[in-house]
């Protein structure tokens, strides 16, 4: 689908570490309102390149626009305009929830009122407002995410940048988290894209996904474009189709001598 307003462009993005490429030559575009899938192995260039899309870290070489702003020449209207949930999540441990959303909303200009109403409501629909006045520290790894993902939406971004959002989240926290992703797509028209290693996931969830390998993106599109460009045939899961494209072929266990059994 031709969009002359992506919410996302890359045009040839690179980043360099001394004689390493991790991300070469990159380049997409992403629709608004859109669910979006980036994929990849370990090592692939993911997270360097949300940490670009994002300001947290300088390209190498190209560009990319996020919302209608570079992000290099125009960092701060593109970082008024997103939310981040980074894998590391980046909490401050010795604050609680409501305190999060606070100082998220205070840093964003928001008035109290407005903050408080969108806290609430966040909060709420998170399953956070028992533990909203506890301290970070104690929770655990998918009431952490929770939290991250409250104060990325706090803003009313028109991005919203997830890496890894799905793991060490229990089942009932990945559903709540599902839904609400879906419903800022369809309702409010927020394009969302996030990385993960959880294909049955995307292939459920996603409008397009992106893969890319050694730092080059090898295909994007839907399911079925996927397919088309693997002819992996109309049945294949995206799992099937994901290893075709980076191809990747099981080693086996043949070699594992010392496990077999006497």
């Amino acid at each position: 689908m031709h969009d002359d307003h992506p919410a996302i462009e890359i045009q040839a993005l690179v980043k360099r570490f001394g004689d390493f490429t991790a991300v070469d030559q990159l380049s997409l575009r992403v629709s608004r309102g859109q669910l979006f899938g980036f994929l990849g192995p370990n090592g692939a260039g993911k997270t360097t390149t949300l940490k670009m899309l994002t300001g947290l870290m300088q390209p190498s070489a190209g560009r990319a626009r996020v919302a209608g702003h570079d992000v290099v020449a125009e960092p701060l209207q593109v970082k008024s305009r997103i939310g981040v949930v980074p894998e590391s999540l980046g909490l401050y441990e010795r604050l609680s929830p409501r305190e999060h959303l606070e100082l998220t909303g205070r840093l964003h200009g928001l008035d109290a009122g407005t903050i408080a109403r969108r806290s609430g409501r966040l909060l709420e629909h998170l399953g956070l407002t028992e533990r909203a006045d506890s301290l970070v520290v104690d929770f655990s790894t998918g009431m952490k995410k929770k939290t991250a993902l409250a104060a990325a939406l706090l803003p009313g971004p028109e991005v919203l940048f997830l890496d890894e959002p799905f793991e060490g989240v229990d089942v009932v926290s990945s559903r709540v988290i599902k839904d609400m992703l879906r419903a800022l797509v369809d309702q409010r028209g927020v394009t969302v894209f996030f990385s993960t290693h959880i294909m049955e996931l995307v292939e459920r969830l996603c409008d397009e996904v992106a893969v890319i390998h050694q730092g080059r993106l090898i295909a994007q599109g839907d399911l079925a474009d996927l397919r088309r460009a693997t002819e992996t045939g109309a049945e294949a899961s995206l799992e099937e189709v994901f290893l075709s494209l980076v191809d990747a072929r099981p080693t086996g266990v043949d070699r594992l001598d010392w496990l077999e059994t006497p």
